[in-house]
């Protein structure tokens, strides 16, 4: 089995989660995600968080506006929808069952 991978996996699992939290806090644009999580060294890459964007749009959970830049084309960002902060807040409740579940695991020293 191969660490690497596993770890790669346990981030994926996570990053809608990550994504949708990033977004409820406000406008935000697809560049400053992508430097967020690569600063909580969540490893993502254009060409998997742009796909994920579309389907939370899609999904009816995210939304977005183009705004026009002085410094290029429009930029795109994003902000949750109603129906997006209702998931995130059961994804939130999951999460808190997660990490005692998984905290509790860990500590057994039986």
């Amino acid at each position: 089995m191969n660490l690497e991978n596993t770890q790669v996996q346990m981030r994926k699992g996570i990053l809608e989660f990550c994504i949708l939290n990033i977004i409820s806090r406000g406008e935000v644009y697809a560049s400053d995600m992508l430097e967020e999580l690569t600063s909580a060294k969540i490893m993502v890459v254009e060409g998997t968080l742009y796909p994920l964007l579309t389907r939370l749009r899609k999904a009816g959970l995210v939304d977005y506006k183009w705004v026009e830049s002085n410094s290029g084309p429009p930029r795109k960002y994003y902000t949750i929808t109603n129906s997006g902060q209702e998931f995130l807040s059961s994804l939130g409740s999951t999460w808190q069952e997660l990490v005692t579940s998984t905290s509790q695991i860990i500590s057994n020293t039986k």
